[in-house]
């Protein structure tokens, strides 16, 4: 709950951005930004699709450009798959419809911590710190969209790449990443500039982690080297039932 409280903040100020831009910028009534924060709740998307609707662009090509805005959400939900295993289809459908940036980042933190799933752990971030903050913020933005009509004037844009660099920092345990972080922020706002957000996100998700690791090993400087057991345990990866010491117990449980 504690980790949260700056979540909360920033999906308030990132979803009244959102709703005064579908209000101002899409021309969405208050309906239409509503239903698409709860059917869709994807931030990043659905910014992208309010610029799309407006310059006129077909829909089939807003969907395929958003689909390929959020294909970083197939990682997110790649890396929560070992600690959601034995839950229900419905379970890991309803997780999957509430997996953010934001969520993501939580939920894999306290798991690592518990070392095992939690359902608060998960459902807490995705619900209480994120989409309840969204949908109330996204609500004041369309209400008050005629008021406000430039958010950059108030500097409220800058909210969520301040938030995705905020998550970004627990992720760094080594000078690849710190390379990879850097290279992959200057390929994505590069290519979002020349080409386009959605080319620039993928650009930089594939092209950054591959410049971080061309620095060697040896001068890597890593906490927890890549394809140890220091990294999987780092990047919240469950221990597995095999394999001499997982059987010992963590600190603070009982043998």
């Amino acid at each position: 709950m504690i980790d949260g409280l700056g979540i909360v903040v920033s999906a308030m100020g990132f979803g009244f951005v959102y709703g005064l831009t579908a209000r101002t910028v899409g021309h969405f009534s208050p309906v239409e930004a509503m239903a698409m924060s709860l059917i869709a709740f994807g931030g990043a998307a659905q910014f992208a699709a309010i610029g799309y609707v407006a310059s006129g662009l077909a829909w089939p090509a807003i969907a395929l450009l958003t689909f390929l805005l959020n294909a970083r959400h197939a990682l997110y939900s790649a890396a929560l798959a070992p600690w959601f295993r034995g839950r229900s289809f419905a379970e890991r459908a309803a997780a999957a419809h509430l997996l953010t940036d934001e969520s993501f980042a939580l939920a894999i933190a306290h798991f690592k911590r518990v070392g095992r799933y939690d359902a608060i752990g998960y459902w807490y971030p995705a619900i209480v710190t994120t989409l309840i903050p969204w949908n109330i913020a996204t609500f004041a933005g369309v209400m008050l969209g005629d008021a406000i009509v430039e958010p950059s004037r108030f500097g409220i844009d800058v909210i969520f790449p301040a938030a995705m660099a905020g998550l970004m920092v627990g992720l760094l345990t080594g000078r690849r990443e710190v390379v990879a972080a850097i290279a992959g922020a200057a390929i994505g706002v590069g290519s979002s500039l020349a080409v386009g957000p959605p080319i620039g996100i993928i650009a930089g998700g594939i092209l950054g982690p591959g410049v971080g690791l061309l620095v060697p090993a040896s001068r890597a400087n890593e906490e927890a080297p890549i394809g140890t057991p220091a990294s999987a345990g780092h990047f919240g990866m469950p221990r597995t039932p095999s394999g001499p010491g997982t059987n010992d117990p963590r600190p603070g449980q009982r043998p």
